[in-house]
């Protein structure tokens, strides 16, 4: 188990899968570094991290690469941009990788969240996925996903995004995760 005063949750802070993990973090004494940038809104105040135009200039990427790879196609509105930048920023700022969502046939993840789980991938970092309509964890090991019944965070620098539409049953996963992992010292 992990002291959860050694830990710090990336994140970005948004409503939903971010906040809950955030608040719960707080409530465990885990550090937060929720990535932001002007104009973005955030569902938490704890532990903000302005990033600069410049910053997330470093984390650019192809909304055409992102397109063909995600099988989607995205909006080129520079907020969105601004999004998938931030993103990236948690992922590579994270040891593990958590996402909440909807994993679809193709094997990515559904909407925007879908880019942290495939920056993870492409990144190789060891990533897990609570898929929501399918009421269980996943793991993404050797190119194929696979069902895992009480994973861990197993990283003092753990990444956590997802859903804004977080369900009932992804707060009681969530939890459950932190307990599991976590032992209050």
């Amino acid at each position: 188990m992990l002291n959860p005063g050694q830990c710090i949750l990336h994140s970005g802070g948004a409503a939903g899968t971010e906040q809950f993990f955030g608040s719960l973090a707080e409530s465990w004494g885990i550090e937060e570094v929720n990535y932001s940038f002007e104009g973005h809104q955030s569902g938490r105040t704890r532990g903000i991290r302005m990033l600069t135009s410049q910053e997330l200039a470093l984390k650019d990427v192809s909304l055409t690469y992102v397109s063909k790879l995600m099988g989607r196609e995205y909006t080129h509105a520079p907020l969105f941009r601004k999004v998938l930048q931030s993103i990236c920023w948690q992922v590579s700022s994270g040891d593990q990788i958590i996402v909440v969502g909807a994993i679809q046939p193709d094997g990515t993840v559904k909407g925007g969240t879908g880019w942290g789980a495939e920056f993870a991938k492409i990144c190789n970092k060891p990533l897990t996925v609570f898929d929501q309509p399918k009421n269980a964890w996943f793991v993404w090991r050797e190119a194929i996903w696979t069902e895992t019944k009480k994973p861990l965070i197993e990283s003092p620098h753990f990444t956590a995004t997802g859903t804004r539409f977080l369900e009932n049953s992804s707060r009681i996963a969530i939890q459950d995760l932190f307990a599991r992992s976590f032992s209050r010292r």
